[in-house]
């Protein structure tokens, strides 16, 4: 069930140096000292106001980089309200360097998601066109590293009637968190091995293999701290070893905790996340009579320029 290429995943030869690596205690120590040093405290405090994301001014991005490089994610609220318009996603993402998109199967053909709950896509197990709750998860867990999607960006042109709120972890404070723990359980969780998704099948066919790789892993483009994770247990295999055991137990009373460091916020017409790639979930939600929750969703092989 395992991919033999997935050690790809893990190149800290690259990166000898890297605050991410295990054994580098004095590198780490310096850059979580500089991390938690004016951490965001809420999620108000990632909020960027925009006037038009498709043309924003310098000042405006200036300020969603600040915001971006402290947390690794922002909130923009402009004043479009509930336009339709996917050149909202194109020009903001391209604004930070996002270019390469994932263009995955259930995509648009412009390679942007409408993600809205169609019943027939949700009826074949594709939760995020469902209304019913997404657990905590990276986007593209399931892709291999050549298909790593290390930023994404969400518009919201219409919320739900009721529901929908996401929760949102930096995964830079997720392994800060799991780190100070026990340095063990990341050591585990930079395994090659250390999670595999079995492959998709559907009508007897399979649309996708298995991957296995790290939940954590040093990106070999940028040295930076690259996750991939999903809170789901049907389509998870994790390695079978007790310190793995532990490690993902941990991390799950990390991700099910009410910290500071959670961040919950639903968006509302004519607001988005920018981010590189954060832990994310999403609670269920019911629709408005006659008004259909609708958000744009675009993954991108690149990180968020200058962050």
């Amino acid at each position: 069930m395992t991919n033999p290429a997935s050690a790809a995943w893990v190149e800290p030869d690259a990166h000898p140096d890297s605050p991410f690596l295990p054994d580098n205690d004095g590198a780490y120590r310096r850059w979580r000292d500089a991390k938690l040093t004016g951490y965001p405290a809420s999620a108000g405090e990632l909020v960027v106001e925009l006037g038009d994301p498709r043309a924003m001014s310098a000042g405006e991005r200036a300020e969603l980089l600040r915001v971006c490089r402290k947390a690794n994610m922002a909130i923009y609220r402009s004043r479009l309200g509930a336009l339709e318009d996917k050149d909202i996603p194109h020009r903001l993402g391209s604004a930070f360097g996002l270019r390469d998109l994932d263009r995955n199967p259930l995509a648009d053909d412009d390679g942007v998601t409408s993600l809205s709950h169609v019943p027939g896509k949700s009826e074949r197990g594709y939760i995020p066109y469902s209304n019913r709750r997404l657990l905590w998860h990276t986007d593209g867990y399931y892709n291999p590293p050549a298909r790593r999607i290390r930023a994404f960006l969400l518009h919201c042109v219409r919320p739900a009637g009721e529901g929908g709120e996401n929760g949102l972890l930096d995964h830079e404070i997720a392994y800060l968190r799991l780190r100070d723990t026990d340095p063990e359980y990341v050591r585990a969780l930079m395994h090659p091995l250390a999670m595999t998704i079995p492959p998709n099948v559907e009508s007897g066919t399979e649309t996708r293999g298995a991957q296995s790789g790290p939940v954590f892993s040093i990106d070999p483009l940028n040295g930076r701290l690259h996750m991939r994770y999903t809170a789901r247990t049907r389509s998870i295999v994790w390695r079978d070893d007790a310190i793995t055991r532990e490690a993902v137990q941990c991390l799950e009373r990390i991700l099910a905790e009410d910290s500071p460091h959670v961040f919950r916020y639903r968006l509302a017409s004519g607001e988005g996340l920018l981010c590189n790639n954060v832990v994310h979930n999403r609670a269920a939600f019911s629709d408005a009579p006659g008004a259909t929750r609708l958000l744009y969703r675009a993954r991108y092989y690149n990180r968020l320029a200058d962050t």
